[in-house]
């Protein structure tokens, strides 16, 4: 049984997780969100003086829940990217300082895979192919997993603004505040959906040209638009409403994704699919098209150490080399 930590530092939560093959020991978060919320978004400098600030009280909390001492692991995974420079440099200097002084093999681990990963500490089911929706605010993404240690493939992305993204920036707009997905998903629950938005890459040419890509950019333009030429709306209703546009196009193109491929399993991951609207209708849509559904528990779909942790081990126990963080990795899509 092997014993893994998992560091995730690539944007603005340092994170920490401990992990003995399948069951999660620890997972210690320390976010510097309220640091940027005055700037709207994620200011690069700032998180990675928060990484160097927090780091090491979060490594001793992550073990002292543990109930384990840094001896007793048996191997090192960090986030090598993707991510912002800075934040990913501190994980990974403290990493590569961890796995040197112990002499324990380090994986330099991908974020996106992470994010898909950690759904294995929450079944016992057997490893499979799977389709992966990864949707967070930096990636809207649709991925074939066929093992997710060696063999994930990019079916389609998004082509401009991501999901989380595009809820940040509506958010603003409507004085919502930082980070837009929380807060539209509260502002939705009082809303009715009664505003036909545009779904980007819907119509028959990108059908048939780009399936499993996404396009956010003209649906938060309708948005504005719509703000701006409607004095009297309902803000609940415009956030239900948008909210609704965006979980419609990512479950057409994931199921689609689904029915293409063959594979009967779906895996939602990312911060965005702690929304409870995507939730909701991902279960129903899942049903109705005989497709398994898996979405991990809402305190694991933001970036935490849990789910690098989890590939990290799937990757000692499926005898994968330690190649170190930094090197060129087979998961670098």
């Amino acid at each position: 049984m092997s014993l893994v930590i998992g560091i995730e530092t690539s944007c603005d939560e340092t994170a920490i997780g401990i992990v003995r093959d399948r069951k999660l020991l620890a997972n210690v978060i320390s976010s510097s969100m309220d640091e940027h919320a005055r700037f709207g978004g994620v200011v690069p400098e700032i998180a990675s003086r928060a990484h160097l600030e927090a780091f090491l009280n979060v490594l001793r909390q992550a073990l002292q829940d543990a109930n384990v001492k840094l001896a007793d692991v048996d191997a090192i995974a960090v986030t090598e990217g993707p991510g912002l420079i800075g934040a990913l440099l501190v994980g990974v200097a403290g990493a590569t300082g961890l796995a040197s002084a112990l002499d324990k093999p380090l994986y330099g681990v991908n974020h996106l895979s992470s994010h898909i990963a950690v759904d294995y500490l929450t079944h016992d089911e057997e490893i499979e192919p799977t389709i992966a929706l990864l949707v967070s605010g930096g990636h809207s993404s649709i991925l074939q997993v066929n093992d997710i240690t060696k063999d994930v493939i990019k079916l389609g992305a998004t082509m401009d603004d991501a999901a989380g993204e595009a809820f940040d920036k509506i958010a603003r707009i409507m004085n919502l505040g930082f980070p837009g997905g929380p807060a539209i998903d509260k502002e939705a629950a009082h809303g009715k959906i009664n505003i036909d938005f545009p779904r980007g890459l819907t119509t028959a040419e990108d059908w048939r040209t780009r399936p499993y890509h996404f396009s956010f950019s003209g649906l938060k333009t309708a948005v504005a638009r719509f703000l701006e030429q409607t004095p009297n709306y309902v803000r609940a209703d415009v956030a239900a409403s948008f909210q609704e546009a965006v979980v419609d196009v990512l479950l057409q193109k994931s199921l689609r994704a689904c029915k293409d491929s063959g594979i009967d399993r779906l895996v939602i991951a990312g911060g965005v699919a702690a929304n409870s609207r995507l939730r909701q209708v991902a279960g129903e849509r899942a049903m109705k098209a005989g497709v398994r559904l898996h979405i991990p528990n809402p305190g694991l779909c933001t970036d935490n150490g849990a789910m690098v942790a989890s590939l990290g081990s799937l990757m000692v126990s499926g005898g994968i080399a330690a190649k170190g963080a930094l090197a060129d990795s087979a998961l670098a899509f």
